[in-house]
């Protein structure tokens, strides 16, 4: 007897850790009879049922999500074609809340697991892999139909199923400690995100989230959870995403957890965490401004700042405490913090979310995820949507199409806006150019919305190179504030350079050719002294200057404070030389140490 648990991830660095979860749990003795399989949706459906086939599994159990729910349906209904007498289960929130109307859509299914897993998956795999259970897994089953009935029967025993004859009893939660660590061979993972739950549940309801479904909260017990961290650090894991829908509603266990990992830190391992921010205690951010830069990054939740919208979706905010922490684990420049909003919530008009995005965007985090309502089944929301005019697309991922307070229109805009915040901010390629541009605006949002209409406008590619948007900016730059164009273009290449050297110098960076000699002598005296580059020895001054790059620039761009300061006003289509007549600045841009949250090239002032 063979038991296929599948999954198909949305992309291939995911991994699942429901269908690892369900075999840890199962034990030793009924792990022989499972069999793994992970696919992608990028994948056709023919690549997965040809590979399912050759398995020839007794049973198929798919773990279903939003992602994969379209996918796994077609191939419910050409499985049975090539498997006849396969028994096929679904389990997982996609399938947990509306699972009898599943059932009489797909007669062929032989049960769905509703809710948590473990407890139910290990009682039916014991059942086929016990006597009673010998006929329902197997090709005979087609033929016998009496054992078949026997073996519904036998079914109807074990809680936590939906049956074709209805529910079976409610399934009580596991206890967390007792289920098996998933990891033990790295092999499978290997250059995978690799997911960790330490905690399952919420305290809080937040109407649009599943989390809030259960509103105990379980956590896995410390010493377990630090026995098993202690595996990804000796393995140098490169990232293990929390998987706790909020990691820090534990004083203690969130104390616990980042002791831990700023002790044992192996300079490697990166840790995710979805928190939220307002709970953060003054010892939990001093502790943050411990890590190593790149030791963590936090996931937070804002979603919006209107407060009948919050209250309207159930949830519970201190925004003036989120945003005081926000801003002191970003003063300690070491942890990468990604802030969420949701457009097409109660209440939240175009101009209401232009407010959210503004102050949220005023937070400087490091990536702003601009993200739209999705009516998950089961969810409070998914209750309410007829009550708050939302109507949302039929089909998973089940997202917004507009409300009583946005128009379909005005969700397309904001669709364009957010791809202007991957392209430009989120992608953290241009954000000194960005970071002044914006005072060309009245607020940020107008600066994205503009950009967002200028795209649309001149027929531009939003997968166009990086170089290629970079004179998209200029371009836009020139449309929209051409008196500061020579700062636009210096703003630009200190930008590229940080990224990277590049084969050809960009068309819209200033000449170069007068301080030519000047640049050769300095990576002479460098090859002979070592004063700004000691980590190339035994490289020649011709290859620093393929390894590195020195730019000279008239205006001081990777410091807007000081620019403002001293060459506000007309000062800005003049430059530090035109000014003051002086020598420019130099900027060493260094590739081998780079910024670990950003990826930039280490950057030195020398004298020259």
């Amino acid at each position: 007897m063979k038991f296929l648990l599948a999954a198909i991830n949305a992309k291939y660095i995911h991994s699942n850790p429901a269908i690892y979860s369900l075999r840890a749990y199962a034990g030793a003795e009924l792990r022989q009879f499972i069999e793994l399989a992970e696919y992608t949706i990028n994948q056709s459906m023919q690549e997965i049922l040809s590979d399912i086939y050759v398995r020839k599994p007794d049973i198929i159990g798919f773990s279903c999500y939003i992602w994969n729910w379209r996918l796994i349906q077609e191939m419910l209904c050409e499985l049975p074609k090539l498997l006849p007498g396969v028994s096929l289960w679904l389990g997982g929130p996609e399938v947990t809340y509306d699972a009898e109307q599943i059932l009489q859509r797909y007669p062929q299914l032989t049960g769905i697991m509703v809710g948590e897993g473990e407890a139910t998956f290990r009682e039916l795999l014991e059942y086929y892999a016990g006597p009673a259970g010998e006929y329902a897994c197997a090709a005979e089953a087609v033929r016998q139909k009496e054992e078949v009935k026997t073996a519904r029967h036998c079914l109807q025993e074990i809680p936590g199923l939906c049956l074709p004859a209805g529910y079976t009893a409610s399934r009580e939660p596991v206890d967390l400690s007792t289920i098996p660590f998933l990891y033990h061979d790295l092999k499978p993972f290997e250059n995978k995100i690799l997911y960790y739950e330490s905690g399952r549940g919420c305290p809080f309801s937040c109407c649009y989230c599943l989390s809030s479904v259960e509103k105990r909260v379980r956590l896995r017990d410390i010493s377990v959870v630090k026995r098993e961290l202690q595996f990804f650090l000796d393995n140098k894991v490169r990232q293990v995403k929390f998987v706790d829908r909020t990691f820090n509603c534990s004083h203690s266990h969130t104390m616990a957890v980042w002791q831990y990992i700023l002790k044992h830190d192996n300079g490697v391992t990166n840790f995710h965490f979805e928190i939220s921010a307002d709970l953060l205690r003054e010892d939990e951010t001093a502790l943050l401004n411990q890590f190593r830069p790149g030791l963590a990054q936090l996931e937070i939740g804002v979603q919006s700042v209107n407060p009948v919208t919050l209250q309207a979706i159930g949830r519970t905010m201190n925004l003036d405490k989120l945003e005081d922490a926000v801003a002191v684990i970003r003063s300690g420049g070491n942890v990468h913090q990604h802030l969420d909003l949701i457009a097409g919530l109660p209440y939240e008009d175009f101009e209401s979310f232009r407010n959210s995005f503004n102050r949220v965007y005023g937070m400087h985090p490091d990536q702003l995820q601009l993200g739209f309502l999705k009516v998950l089944k089961g969810s409070k929301m998914w209750e309410q949507a007829a009550e708050y005019g939302i109507c949302y697309m039929e089909q998973p991922p089940y997202e917004v199409l507009y409300t009583k307070w946005l128009t379909y229109e005005e969700i397309l805009r904001l669709k364009r806006i957010e791809e202007m915040v991957e392209i430009y901010y989120n992608s953290a390629q241009f954000a000194h150019t960005i970071s002044f541009l914006e005072r060309a605006f009245p607020e940020p949002f107008s600066m994205y919305d503009a950009l967002a209409a200028f795209y649309r406008k001149k027929g531009f590619a939003l997968n166009a190179s990086r170089a290629m948007r970079y004179h998209i900016l200029l371009s836009f730059v020139i449309e929209y504030d051409v008196k500061r164009l020579s700062v636009y273009r210096e703003l630009l290449t200190y930008d590229m350079y940080l990224r990277e050297k590049g084969k050809s110098r960009p068309e819209f960076a200033p000449d170069q050719l007068r301080y030519k000699e000047i640049i050769r002598n300095f990576y002479k005296k460098e090859e002979r002294e070592r004063c700004y580059l000691p980590d190339y020895e035994g490289y020649d001054w011709k290859q620093l200057m393929k390894m590195t790059h020195l730019e000279p620039f008239t205006w001081p761009v990777w410091d807007e404070a000081q620019m403002a300061a001293q060459y506000g006003g007309d000062g800005w289509d003049r430059g530090i030389s035109a000014v003051s007549g002086g020598t420019p600045y130099y900027i060493l841009f260094d590739y081998q140490r780079r910024n670990p949250l950003n990826y930039e090239a280490y950057t030195q002032q020398p004298e020259l």
